[in-house]
């Protein structure tokens, strides 16, 4: 079952964004198996994260070789991401 996450951050900038999608590139992490969407948006200073994963599981893989990578760049997480369940995900067509 598909899953919206909403992460957790505090204060997140630009810089410590790159820096971590940098680093989970570079360990071959990035795009990891299960993310659907990934959408940062917001202000600089408070960026803010939300996915839809295909699953809890897929999230929970992630997150453990994401987690000490945020530690060491700074950003600071304040709890556990708020997860809720996917009732309907339509994707738009493409045309070709």
């Amino acid at each position: 079952m598909s899953i919206v996450v909403r992460h957790q951050v505090v204060g997140l900038t630009r810089r410590q964004y790159d820096e971590v999608s940098r680093r989970m590139e570079e360990a071959g992490a990035w795009p990891p198996d299960g993310l659907l969407l990934h959408v940062l948006f917001g202000t600089e200073g408070n960026l803010k994260v939300s996915e839809i994963w295909e699953s809890h599981e897929q999230l929970t893989a992630f997150s453990q070789q994401m987690l000490p990578v945020l530690d060491e760049v700074g950003v600071q997480v304040t709890g556990e991401p708020e997860v809720f369940e996917v009732h309907e995900l339509e994707l738009p067509r493409t045309t070709a």
